[in-house]
């Protein structure tokens, strides 16, 4: 479970890193950065949902506060 969630992380930050590159390069012409910022919107939301399933299945269980 924690290799799939640093996957995840990386992929959300190379999409933002890859928005940034675009952004840098195109001027606003083109809609590359958008579509990389919305990859990374894609993959939080698929981490977001990942960690609620893996909670539910009890694949990760939470600590609490100590």
């Amino acid at each position: 479970m924690k290799i799939l969630v640093a996957i995840a992380f990386l992929l959300i930050f190379l999409s933002l890193g890859s928005a940034l590159v675009y952004l840098m390069k195109d001027k606003g012409k083109s809609n590359r950065t958008v579509k990389a910022l919305a990859y990374r919107v894609g993959f939080s939301i698929s981490l977001f949902i990942l960690i609620l399933v893996a909670n539910y299945f009890g694949y990760i269980q939470p600590t609490g506060i100590h």
